[in-house]
């Protein structure tokens, strides 16, 4: 049987956000779980574009409106003359009969086709002048800057427009490979090596935007933590919903015993606070460490180890399997808080009740125990 594949789209509203994420410096990963979607699918999106968000498109004042055409669409059904219809008839006229004369006008379609036929790509400068675009391409295959080319030809040409471009102008010529004008090849003579265009804020390294200061990478937790041999070790995450709304997850180790907490955002004060307070729950034996990834929600880590006495390990870039069990059980988690949902929905009551189904599931991978059993188990050893 022929397997179907569907194409994940994205609304006009998920597009805007992605493209304000993006211009402030988030990854793919990040903006694919707060937006519901794979890190591929946000690739897809930016790519044609090569990182570059395309101009907005605006109509022109004295184009026909979707609610013109609607009326023309309800005159022709009622019968009235073109010259009833608000417009000049040469307009309506010209209007209908373009788009399949007035048995066949439908408003909606006939906006479409107008849009889409609207369409008049700026003809790319370096496009239009050869000797402009030769010397550029030169200087990329000598491993000049595009900065440095534009500087260069503003010292060289100071009188000939025709022979200068800004450094933008470069850029968006050898990222966005619509334009057919540099040849895609010239991208390996750029330092920063990227297939696309990442946004200056994203390689901005000041504390003031949340980057985690002093993380102990994974590679210094205890081996024992690995082999699961010791309960009281935890994986932690976000799982993220529409509107900008999260659920903590957090899942021992050993037993896979699953804890949710309801957060009103993802702001590093206020997930650090929510994880003090889950780990007050709890013994101070069956809560010894903590596995995250490099999200900058816990950007404050160690204001949380100084209150909790518990040890942060960090994952390495783009590494989720280095927290195999939280992301197994977000998987799970997806059964009842689907993609594309705004989880501010859920109380916290509704977490606890999920979470507890989970923890009363038989687990294959504990002998078909369930993760309450065995979680229960370790609170009576240290008992």
């Amino acid at each position: 049987m022929k397997r179907e594949y569907h194409r994940v789209g994205f609304t006009a509203a998920q597009s805007a956000e992605l493209w304000e994420r993006w211009k402030k410096g988030e990854g793919l990963h990040a903006i694919g779980r707060v937006l519901g979607k794979p890190h591929s699918c946000i690739f897809n999106h930016l790519r044609p574009s090569g990182g570059i968000k395309p101009p907005s498109r605006r109509r022109s004042r004295l184009a026909l409106t979707l609610v013109e055409r609607e009326e023309i669409s309800r005159g022709l059904v009622a019968g009235r003359s073109v010259r009833a219809m608000g417009r000049a008839p040469s307009t309506i006229s010209r209007e209908i009969g373009r788009n399949g004369g007035s048995g066949r006008y439908r408003a909606a379609a006939a906006d479409k086709r107008a849009w889409k036929q609207a369409l008049r790509p700026k003809v790319c400068k370096l496009a239009v002048h050869v000797r402009l675009r030769q010397a550029v391409a030169a200087k990329l295959e000598r491993d000049w800057s595009p900065q440095q080319i534009a500087g260069w030809l503003k010292r060289k040409h100071p009188n000939t427009e025709a022979r200068r471009v800004s450094h933008e102008t470069i850029y968006r010529s050898l990222y966005v490979q619509a334009r057919g004008v540099l040849k895609q090849e010239l991208m390996a003579h750029l330092r920063s090596q990227r297939r696309f265009r990442r946004s200056r804020h994203a390689t901005q390294k000041t504390g003031e935007r949340g980057q985690i200061v002093n993380p102990i990478s994974i590679s210094e937790r205890p081996a024992f933590v690995e082999d699961r041999a010791v309960p009281g070790h935890w994986e932690g995450d976000l799982l993220c919903g529409s509107k900008n709304s999260n659920i903590v997850t957090l899942v021992e180790r050993q037993s896979r015993y699953v804890m949710l907490a309801k957060v009103p955002n993802r702001e590093t004060q206020t997930v650090v606070n929510a994880l003090i307070k889950q780990a007050r729950k709890l013994p101070n034996e069956l809560y010894k460490s903590l596995t995250w990834d490099r999200g900058k929600e816990l950007a404050d880590h160690q204001r949380f180890t100084m209150e909790t006495k518990i040890a942060v390990y960090f994952c390495d870039p783009q590494s989720p399997w280095q927290r195999g069990s939280n992301e197994n059980t977000n998987r799970l988690l997806r059964q009842y808080f689907p993609h594309g949902v705004d989880l501010t929905s859920y109380s916290q009551a509704r977490l606890n009740s999920v979470a507890r189904e989970l923890n009363e599931r038989p687990r294959k991978t504990l002998g078909f125990q369930t993760p309450a059993e065995r979680f229960n188990q370790c609170v009576a050893s240290t008992g």
